[in-house]
């Protein structure tokens, strides 16, 4: 079924190509339990990314799936369950709410669906833990829910990586055979990168690998035997006295005769469920719940073939970030702080309202010297009135924007791996980036409102409110979405976190709110300055109010015009929202 011939995997390096694994030939049948073992870094998890795809360079070779080249049709989302070695599962959701989840996210028909989340959930043992958070459950437990996720879409290969790295022998062999009991079921092949060894009779097949060379593809029964040693634990220190490439030449002397057990040995897969099982303990309810989950499939085949849409899947993502961000305490005690917090901030400053702008009395009873000193102190008086209502202005940005950094920074970048196994099972990259960007939506509304209405009210603060809460809305927008989109190009929520407060740290800088920047200087970083264009559109809001001339004595930065301002900043939302959305189409499942 699964057919992997001469295939060489190559990357490019500053040293020159690389190559991951080469000329790798191994076949894999319908019901089948396959085991890739081989010391750390030696090409296991290479070789299980370029079965599904996903593995980084050139190949060169043919791998085909029943028949079909996978290079010029690559498996169906629904085809395929991948299951990686770090948690594919939001710690906020219980067993449950991810598997129901899941399932929305893979598949197009409800029909039926709590009873299939029941199904699965026992088919793995965590029926009883379903109401459990997933914070809380033990590794084997984790374990256990990745395969009930990647059941939701019923796949016809299963590939571990390492699932049983890191677990107690007990919980290791409950793994194990639970594996194997999926094998059987719907004639599904399961393949199970692992180190240990202790398990190896319940596998049809043992794939070895060695420095990126396939060096035994058989079964386990032969594998001492093949290796020259007494147990297979000895064959990882067999390995170190030859080249990989005298082991590979070996192999590729010695396979056709060794193949040919594997199919004897496998003839088992015909068996039921019940029989080819070895049970450590009573798997009758196990074995009943694969019955019952063939019958659903059989029932709901029809109906169930395609994925569903990008908007299913956008409501389905909006809903699970929003229950996931109700039960996150810390977050939104946090979000409740920034919110009151920050405007009182600003309000500080002008806590009594902004002083009146007196007037020049020109009195021509007055001689020269008061007049003198009357134009001086009114000079001072709108000097600091100008630079108070521009400061005011400047602050409400930065600290919205400083908001937009906390919004975005971790969105995407703390919750990477998770996105990029669902994407890899079906879902659609712009259906995700518009979830995030409706969530966040939120969240920038109530910032940056609230700002606004605290700021005009308890400072009095003069001009067009309206405009005034579009800008501070659009610069936190603005924020938002660029650093959304820097979440989505970082490797770490430290890294996006990092970067997105250092774009807030240059805002007022060379927003020339403070001090002008040069002409050039100003004309190259103004376009992208989201902070400049708030703060400028804002003032511009003051044009018909007397404080407007006073800011323009103490403003050396040129206003632009209101409606470019909106203009700009719309485009900053637009440009990080397309940066994201791309940012989330690059594959970077580790």
């Amino acid at each position: 079924m699964l057919n992997i011939v001469d295939t060489t995997l190559t990357i490019e390096s500053r040293q020159g190509p690389t190559i991951l694994l080469e000329g790798v030939t191994a076949n894999y049948p319908a019901a089948h339990f396959g085991a890739i073992i081989g010391p750390s870094g030696c090409g296991k998890t290479t070789f299980l990314k370029l079965i599904a795809g996903i593995a980084p360079g050139s190949e060169e070779g043919r791998i085909s799936w029943k028949g079909r080249d996978l290079e010029e049709e690559d498996f169906s989302p629904n085809e395929i369950g991948y299951v990686p070695q770090f948690s594919i599962a939001h710690e906020e959701l219980t067993v449950r709410e991810c598997v129901e989840f899941a399932m929305r996210l893979r598949r197009k028909s409800a029909v039926g669906a709590e009873e299939d989340v029941d199904i699965i959930l026992g088919e793995v043992g965590m029926l009883e833990f379903e109401d459990r958070r997933v914070g809380v459950l033990s590794g084997g437990q984790r374990r256990r829910l990745a395969l009930a996720i990647e059941l939701t879409s019923r796949p016809e290969i299963l590939l571990c990586d390492e699932v049983t790295s890191g677990l107690d022998p007990q919980a290791e062999d409950d793994i194990v055979r639970l594996l194997y009991g999926l094998s059987r079921k719907d004639r599904r092949l399961v393949l199970c990168v692992t180190h240990s060894l202790s398990h190896l009779e319940l596998y049809d097949s043992v794939t070895v690998f060695y420095r990126g060379f396939l060096v035994y593809h058989g079964t386990p029964d032969f594998l001492a035997h093949y290796f020259r040693v007494d147990s297979p634990e000895k064959v990882y220190a067999q390995l170190e006295l030859r080249e990989p490439q005298e082991w590979s030449a070996s192999w590729i002397k010695h396979r056709s005769a060794l193949h040919e057990a594997i199919s004897d040995s496998h003839k088992t897969e015909t068996e039921p469920v019940s029989q080819a099982l070895p049970a450590a303990s009573d798997n009758s309810e196990n074995s009943g719940q694969f019955f019952a989950l063939d019958l659903l499939k059989e029932d709901r085949e029809e109906g169930e073939s395609g994925l569903p849409g990008a908007v299913s899947q956008f409501f389905t993502l909006l809903a699970r970030r929003l229950l996931i961000f109700s039960r996150c305490r810390p977050q939104i005690l946090l979000q409740i702080g920034l919110v009151l917090g920050f405007p009182l901030l600003v309000a500080v400053f002008a806590w009594n309202g902004l002083p009146a702008v007196k007037n020049l009395s020109m009195g021509l009873d007055l001689d020269m010297l008061a007049q003198l000193k009357e134009a001086r102190d009114f000079l001072i008086q709108s000097s600091k009135i100008g630079s108070l209502v521009s400061g005011i202005v400047m602050f409400q940005v930065i600290l919205l924007t400083l908001m937009g950094a906390n919004n975005a920074g971790r969105e995407i970048a703390s919750e990477r791996g998770i996105f990029e196994k669902e994407k890899l099972s079906g879902l659609d990259p712009l259906a995700y980036v518009a979830s995030k960007g409706a969530f966040l939506f939120f969240l920038v509304l109530a910032q940056s409102l609230w700002m606004g209405f605290f700021v005009h009210k308890v400072c009095g603060f003069p001009g067009d409110l309206g405009g005034q809460l579009l800008l501070l809305v659009l610069v936190n927008a603005a924020m938002t979405s660029i650093c959304l989109a820097i979440s989505s190009l970082m490797s770490s929520p430290e890294q996006a976190s990092l970067v997105s407060i250092y774009l807030v740290g240059f805002q007022l800088p060379l927003s020339g709110a403070v001090l002008a920047l040069p002409e050039w200087l100003g004309t190259l970083v103004r376009p992208f300055i989201s902070a400049y264009w708030s703060w400028s559109g804002i003032l511009k809001t003051l044009k018909s109010e007397r404080y407007y001339d006073i800011v323009q004595t103490v403003v050396q930065s040129p206003l632009a015009p209101g409606a470019l301002c909106i203009l700009v900043l719309v485009a900053h939302v637009a440009a990080g929202l397309v940066i994201a959305w791309k940012g989330c189409e690059r594959r970077s499942l580790v």
